[in-house]
């Protein structure tokens, strides 16, 4: 399995700083390796999955369990007792501290919820996406961009395996999982909502649209989309909008959080079938926009869309450390600047326009303007990271 420093350095620092730390992220994403890791470098560890029968009867009394456990905790698969964080609060705030925390999940639609009422100021959350090119390296970007990065998906010994191994997922994921995560709705019903949105995926979100071709309410498909982004499989960018003198969209732009996941629902096998389908540059765009977001170290609510209504638009802001960078995706092997990028640096004062297009190479386009290629992301935003 490919090496995950940067996640492994940034849960290590919250484990010094905090007594919980949450990792949270899709199934089969890895989390459960990534903690095993971490936990080879602590002295005193005790490991608690409950998924294991006998893990989750000894948890039955949570105190009782855990109050003399000592050294780094880890209990893997949380949202099915979340009963525990009221215990893991009392617990955090001892003082001296004998044990720190580290509780993995796929975050339930209640996870999140329950677990910063509890532990408000005693937990620190880091998600675990797919591999990205930091992790598999620039030159196998193409195949990072068709397969995914779900770890058994990119790293399946073909094509035709790592497809195998995404549709044994998604089943996994709707018959299974969603139920475990006290989802209701039946999953042929969300797996037809989430095909819809990888024939969406990339475009603003229209509630009504999707209502009316799907048959149901707005405020249905809307729970079906918190459904996905609850569980890490699919992905809300929101709208950035402070200029009250431009008319501004107002929308979220959605996209699947896994390329992998897109062609699979769109029934993509293979290089040839992605290049000419339809869909192609809206799936380019959502696989940038993961890696740019991942190599400059962007949580979510540092990462905006942002478009008027009389057209200027961009496909990425993102906001932090005092910095508006700006990220246009462009699948074209000649990139150009545009007026609607010229607008976006002025009405949003950004620091740097970076145009990001399938290629190796990075070149300037205009002022404040360049072209970097996919491959180039890593090393052209390594500044942008820090």
């Amino acid at each position: 399995m490919l090496a995950r420093t940067q996640h492994t350095e940034a849960i290590q620092t919250y484990l010094r700083e905090f007594p919980v730390v949450a990792l949270l992220g899709a199934r089969q994403v890895g989390k459960t390796t990534l903690a095993r890791r971490i936990a080879a470098d602590h002295d005193d560890v005790t490991v608690l999955d409950l998924e294991d029968p006998t893990d989750r009867e000894r948890l039955r009394d949570p105190m009782l369990a855990l109050r003399d456990l000592r050294g780094l905790v880890v209990i893997d698969e949380i949202q099915r007792a979340p009963d525990i964080f009221p215990v893991l609060r009392v617990l955090a705030d001892r003082d001296p501290l004998p044990a720190r925390f580290l509780v993995l999940g796929s975050a339930s639609p209640d996870l999140l919820r329950q677990s910063s009422e509890s532990l408000a100021g005693r937990i620190a959350f880091h998600e675990l996406r797919p591999f990205g090119l930091q992790e598999v390296g620039a030159a196998n970007w193409r195949t990072l961009w068709l397969r995914g990065g779900f770890p058994r998906s990119f790293l399946a010994t073909s094509d035709a395996a790592s497809e195998r191994w995404l549709h044994a997922f998604v089943r996994t994921y709707l018959e299974r999982d969603l139920p475990q995560l006290g989802v209701r709705v039946p999953g042929d019903t969300i797996r037809r909502f989430w095909t819809m949105l990888a024939h969406y995926h990339g475009q603003t979100w229209n509630g009504a649209e999707l209502a009316r071709a799907f048959g149901v309410s707005q405020s249905t498909v809307r729970h079906y989309l918190d459904i996905l982004t609850a569980t890490h499989t699919a992905r809300r960018l929101e709208p950035w909008f402070e200029n009250a003198a431009k008319r501004q969209v107002k929308s979220p732009k959605i996209y699947l959080a896994d390329s992998g996941l897109v062609h699979h629902l769109l029934g993509i096998e293979g290089h040839d079938a992605l290049a000419g389908h339809p869909k192609v540059g809206a799936s380019f765009e959502g696989f940038a926009i993961e890696q740019v977001t991942a190599c400059v170290r962007a949580r979510p609510e540092q990462c905006y869309t942002w478009g008027l209504h009389s057209g200027a638009e961009l496909d990425l802001l993102v906001v932090r450390s005092g910095r508006r960078l700006g990220f246009e995706i462009k699948r074209s092997s000649a990139p150009r600047a545009t007026r609607s990028m010229r607008t976006a640096l002025d009405v949003l004062g950004l620091d740097r326009l970076d145009v990001v297009y399938p290629g190796d190479d990075v070149f300037p386009l205009a002022d404040r303007i360049r072209a970097v290629g996919i491959a180039a992301v890593p090393e052209a935003l390594r500044s942008s990271a820090e």
